[in-house]
């Protein structure tokens, strides 16, 4: 029993943050290009590019884990659940995802980018969907403190 909790206390964190690098991955390939076309928009944003980190870096973090912290808190809640009830289904922690994602940017929608990134909803639904599946794939399918129970088996009966 102990060895069981040390290893989820070990594949639970490493599984939120393999799932939250998955969603990351998953919204900068999905704005790759509305990251370029702001690049491309104007000459002197290349020519700053490492001022620009400097300076808009810390505003774009806080923006970022606004939304991160909306997101997060309803994922969490959807783990301990699933920890607590031994829910190993894919469905269940791919549903939690896309709906921490959704709940993340249904309340983080009226912080109002001027260049519009993040504001599709189907990117974050996306995101939050394999999030979902890469923390199955690593915590979920082995969820809770104990293994459920099955139906015991009959013994066979051997005619003789």
């Amino acid at each position: 029993m102990l060895g069981r909790f040390l290893l989820r206390l070990i594949l639970v964190p490493l599984g939120g943050v393999i799932a939250a690098t998955v969603a990351l991955a998953i919204i900068a390939i999905a704005q790759r290009n509305a990251v370029l076309a702001i690049l491309a928009a104007d000459p002197r944003t290349q020519q700053d590019y490492v001022f620009a980190l400097i300076a808009g870096g810390p505003l774009l973090l806080a923006l970022l884990s606004t939304w991160a912290y909306h997101m997060f808190v309803p994922a969490a809640a959807g783990v301990l659940i699933s920890e607590a009830f031994a829910i190993r289904s894919w469905i269940f922690h791919a549903a939690n995802g896309g709906l921490s994602a959704w709940l993340g940017w249904t309340l983080t929608e009226d912080i109002g980018d001027e260049y519009r990134l993040l504001s599709d909803p189907k990117i974050l639904l996306a995101a939050g969907l394999a999030a979902g599946l890469a923390y199955w794939l690593v915590a979920g399918w082995t969820a809770g403190f104990w293994k459920p129970r099955r139906a015991p088996r009959e013994p066979e009966r051997q005619f003789s």
